[in-house]
């Protein structure tokens, strides 16, 4: 059973199905994707109501649970299911935290002895104002709760900066943003690094890099995450080994000191400082989002028996995830709009077209009515082309972009750019 509709739940699913060990998916809702999958059925549960979540999990005999979003795991879903005795893949309430308060998590950081950014925490407006008149520019805000992906300010100028504190407190950001993280700025490259761990154990998964701003050459406001490439060639093995042995060791060390056994994806968004040293911008405590889209594909070892084996509590049983060569690619299809209000229910055409390029279109905001597939969200695609090499997996997504159309599709034409800009 996969919690959750999005891109990152599609992609679980079709993986996890390519496996003759796994006889059947279901999807608590899944989306329109997930519903035309052969092998996978979409399930109508309320996620609020964890027993019935469990009461249908056990009907159905699922083996395994898999939490795809942040918010079902931080309002303690994963603890509900395992006290109704599945195994679930999903840290509890109190391990979700290290996303769910970014506060908490930079306290457990400093705890691990995990290198971060300087930060302090504010509920009260003029002691972020004086607080703010003290830090140098660029200055990033954070709403301390979760923001879907777009809680995060990263103000060029003092008075932005205290536009992005006073619209937080002030409530625009509803609950996450009732407390703000006032966050010195980091410059480097930006990376992700999703890494499985039962709480012991910690088995990393390819280096990826995500494109987390609406327009062209990373500007405009932070989104859920328009597209991504994986693996990342300048990161090194021995940059990769500095990563478990500084961050992903530590962090879940001091997640064990505090009494809590994490057991699911621990996912670091890095900023790899200009001298080569990987510095901590965020935990989040699931599956990222694209990143997810091309991880997953050039994956060779079986996905179940990795994820099983986390929610068990034995993933060191298991051998470390091995990989196919090559690269991915994704290219995420937006609504009109996003990250601001959009459009739904648009007729999308050319899935049909897309997959002939050889592209997987992974379904995000998307909804099938018995004859169509339409729009249901801000990112209602995620396009992923696979190749040899970067360049060609790359060229592969935009073929399958291409044939795709519904009224207002948005996608950013330079997924990768940072690739050529390194060299």
């Amino acid at each position: 059973m996969i919690i959750g509709q999005g891109g990152r739940e599609h992609a679980l699913a079709w993986k996890l199905l390519q496996s003759a060990a796994v006889t059947e998916v279901c999807c608590v809702p899944g989306n329109g994707g997930t519903a035309r999958l052969s092998g996978c059925q979409n399930l109508a549960v309320a996620l609020d109501d964890p027993a019935e979540v469990a009461r249908v999990a056990q009907r159905q005999g699922v083996d395994l649970v898999i939490i795809g979003p942040e918010a079902p795991l931080a309002a303690g879903l994963g603890d509900e299911l395992r006290a109704a005795g599945l195994a679930v893949l999903g840290p509890g309430k109190a391990g979700a935290q290290i996303e769910a308060s970014k506060s908490w998590a930079k306290d457990l950081m400093h705890q691990a002895g995990v290198p971060t950014a300087a930060a302090q925490s504010f509920t009260d407006l003029e002691a972020a104002r004086a607080y703010l008149k003290t830090r140098a520019l660029p200055i990033v805000i954070k709403a301390d709760g979760l923001a879907a992906g777009k809680g995060v300010t990263v103000a060029e100028t003092a008075e932005v900066a205290l536009e992005a504190v006073e619209a937080a407190l002030a409530g625009q950001l509803g609950p996450a943003g009732r407390q703000v993280l006032i966050e010195d700025y980091l410059d480097g490259e930006e990376v992700s690094v999703l890494a499985l761990t039962d709480g012991q154990t910690v088995y990393p998964l390819l280096p990826a890099q995500d494109h987390k701003r609406i327009g062209i050459g990373d500007t405009g406001p932070n989104t859920g995450g328009m597209g991504a490439y994986a693996p990342v060639p300048w990161v090194t093995p021995v940059l990769m080994d500095r990563i478990q042995q500084q961050i992903l060791l530590p962090t879940v060390r001091a997640l064990r000191e505090r009494g809590i056994d994490y057991r699911g994806i621990l996912y670091a968004g890095l900023m790899i400082r200009p001298a080569g040293d990987p510095w901590v911008v965020e935990f989040n405590c699931r599956f990222g989002d694209p990143e997810t889209q091309v991880v997953l594909p050039l994956l060779s070892s079986p996905l179940e028996t990795l994820l099983l084996a986390c929610a068990q509590g034995c993933l060191g049983d298991v051998p470390p995830p091995e990989w196919v060569l090559g690269g991915a690619a994704c290219v995420v299809v937006a609504a009109a709009g996003y990250p601001g209000p959009y459009t739904q229910g648009d007729a999308i055409d050319g899935l049909d077209q897309a997959a002939e390029t050889g592209a997987l279109v992974f379904h995000a905001g998307t909804v099938w009515d018995s004859s169509h597939h339409r729009t249901a969200g801000g990112r209602v695609l995620a396009v992923t082309g696979r190749g040899a090499s970067l360049g060609d997996a790359l060229q592969q997504a935009y073929a399958g972009v291409s044939a795709i159309d519904f009224p207002g599709a948005y996608f950013r034409p330079d997924i990768g750019w940072r690739l050529t800009h390194e060299e």
